[in-house]
Formats: C-alpha cells, sequence, structure tokens
C-alpha cells in the first residue's frame, strides 16, 4: 500500500494492528512509556510472547511514522519514530543475545528517519552502541549529550565513566568498534579538565 502511495489505506491497516495487538489507537500507545506499554503487554500475554509482539509494534511504528511523514504529518510521525526506537533499543537491552528478526527495522533506520533526538534518546543509543562495540558511534551519542549541557557535571561524569570502561577494552577491539586507545585517551584526558574547569568557576 506505502508502494502504491495508498497511505490513507496503509494507515488505516496500521491502526487496526495496533488496535489488535494493544488493545488501544496510536494515538493513546504514544502516550505511553516504553515501560507502561511492555506492561500492558505482559497482562494479556505469556512472557515468551511479549518479545515477539514488541518486536511487532516496534515495525508499526516505524511504519506509521513512514506513513505520516508521506502524509505530511511531521509532528506524529517523529512521535512515531522516537516510541518505536525507545521500544526496539528497550527490546535489545533485554534481549540477552536474542537475535532481532529479520523484518524488525535496524535501529539506524530510526536514526536516520530523526533530525533530532532528546537527550534521554542518545543516552539510550550510547548504551546500545557500546554493548555492541560499535564505540565509535557510542561516542557520538555522548558527544550530543554533552553538547546539551557541556558543563552539567553529571553528564561528564556519564562520559568520564564511558571512557573509563573502554580503557579495559584490547586494542583490537577498540579499534574495530572505531574508537582507537588513543582517541579513547585523548576524550578522557578532556572530559576530566572539563570537568576540573567547571567546579572551579
Amino acid at each position: 500500500l506505502k508502494e502504491q502511495r495508498q497511505h490513507g489505506e496503509a494507515a488505516s491497516l496500521t491502526e487496526e494492528e495496533f488496535k489488535r495487538i494493544t488493545g488501544i489507537d496510536s494515538e493513546a500507545l504514544l502516550k505511553l512509556s516504553e515501560t507502561e506499554l511492555i506492561a500492558r503487554l505482559i497482562e494479556t500475554e505469556p512472557l515468551h510472547a511479549v518479545r515477539e509482539k514488541t518486536f511487532f509494534l516496534t515495525t508499526l511504528l516505524k511504519e506509521a511514522g513512514d506513513i505520516a511523514a508521506a502524509e505530511g504529518r511531521p509532528d506524529e510521525s517523529r512521535a512515531c519514530y522516537l516510541k518505536g526506537l525507545h521500544l526496539l533499543l528497550d527490546s535489545l537491552a533485554r534481549s540477552d543475545g536474542f537475535e532481532q528478526p529479520e523484518f524488525v527495522p535496524k535501529v539506524e533506520l530510526f536514526v536516520n528517519a530523526l533530525d533530532e533526538m532528546p537527550t534521554q534518546t542518545h543516552a539510550m543509543l550510547m548504551q546500545h552502541y557500546e554493548s555492541t562495540g560499535q564505540f565509535g558511534k557510542a561516542e557520538d551519542a555522548l558527544f550530543a549529550i554533552l553538547d546539551a549541557d557541556v558543563n552539567n557535571d553529571y553528564a561528564l561524569n556519564f562520559g568520564i565513566s564511558f571512557y573509563e570502561r573502554l580503557l579495559g577494552h584490547r586494542d583490537t577491539e577498540l579499534e574495530e568498534g572505531n574508537l582507537p586507545r588513543a582517541e579513547v585517551e585523548a576524550g578522557l584526558q578532556e572530559l576530566r579538565g572539563k570537568r576540573t574547569s567547571a567546579r572551579k568557576a
């Protein structure tokens, strides 16, 4: 339906699926936190089915975001993309090595669809990238957090802890993650300097 530009029909179909899976429409769904949404699924489903339905919801949210964007509804599109990304990152963090099904949109598809993201999203992305060995991307997410408030003592400590954890990895792991040890050490030194300056101020 999307390929044939039948956006109205596609939107109706996604709404039907939202209601089938969660019992509520997309407007109500977008108002729930990820925890509330998962709790709603747990109420009606056995635990082994919750992960599968969560991945279905993630996919539906990406589709709904695409449809809203095509119909000129940017705010709704952004809300769908953010909710889908948060749900996906939350699911991957709980997956314990469970492989993401092929039909589920990749994290980067959501990231590329969003021009701007709140600090919470960057923090979730940073955790995901670090846990999957994508250290360069984790650092980019950290920079986005720091850019929001460069003198925030908590954010600086958060970044320092990140670099200190990376120093525990082997050189080959850091290089494969696109963040060589020299860059880790430079980043750590820079943030420690900023923290000292901020405390003196």
